[in-house]
């Protein structure tokens, strides 16, 4: 937007919606109303924080090539970037020593499976977690998560430099870059279960499951004692 242009306040186009449905009574309108304000409101703050995190100094020089085990063999952090610049990385909940995946996980990674189809035009990704390669195409293979790269970080020093420094089996996200054939650090998730408000989640944001977005819409809300689960049993 060029800055001679008038933002209009949020307030002022709220009260442009003309929207009505059936029955509604004018305190239902009125609050919706006012929520759409916020609504307007978020989009910007959204926007703002985007703009912010683009515009982040380039980040470290990533101190070495980490290799990493795919399903056709060793490879390290420099090949995953494929034709793209840009290299996503999410560290999931996945340690050899987990009886199964992680449940948080694997509900992100259903819906990053179906936009990765679209995403990946745009950048590369990949799956990683502390489990033998082997492990992680099973798993691949049995949730049905085809558009996905996944790779074992067998070693632990990527984890151990870039998620957690004690090895933790906690999920991570990484954006990297590509500039001049070297690669650099560009962002981090770095929110941390300290940093949660009271009787919050810890979280990032935004969220990266859909799950969660589409729960905030309807009048349950996410609610307090439930996560989503591997497995569901049906009546």
């Amino acid at each position: 937007m060029a800055d001679s242009q008038r933002v209009v306040p949020a307030g002022e186009l709220a009260a442009t919606n003309t929207a009505h449905f059936p029955n509604e009574s004018a305190a239902y309108r009125a609050a919706r109303n006012a929520l759409l304000a916020e609504e307007i409101e978020l989009r910007r703050h959204v926007e703002r924080v985007a703009a912010q995190r683009r515009e982040l100094p380039l980040g470290g020089e990533v101190p070495r090539d980490f290799e990493f085990v795919s399903e056709a063999g060793p490879v390290g952090l420099s090949e995953l970037f494929g034709d793209h610049d840009t290299l996503l990385v999410y560290s999931m909940m996945f340690a050899a020593e987990r009886k199964a995946a992680c449940p948080v996980c694997t509900s992100f990674l259903t819906s990053w499976n179906g936009t990765a189809v679209n995403l990946r035009e745009r950048v590369a990704m990949v799956v990683t977690a502390r489990s033998p390669m082997e492990r992680l195409a099973e798993y691949k293979q049995q949730r049905g998560l085809g558009n996905l790269r996944f790779v074992s970080d067998g070693s632990g020093e990527y984890t151990r430099t870039y998620v957690n420094a004690e090895d933790a089996d906690v999920p991570g996200f990484s954006v990297f870059t590509r500039r001049d054939g070297k690669v650099y650090h560009f962002y981090s998730g770095e929110l941390s279960g300290a940093m949660a408000d009271p009787g919050q989640d810890p979280r990032g944001a935004p969220d990266m499951d859909p799950l969660w977005l589409m729960l905030d819409m309807v009048p349950e809300g996410r609610g307090t004692d439930w996560y989503p689960k591997l497995e569901y049993k049906r009546g």
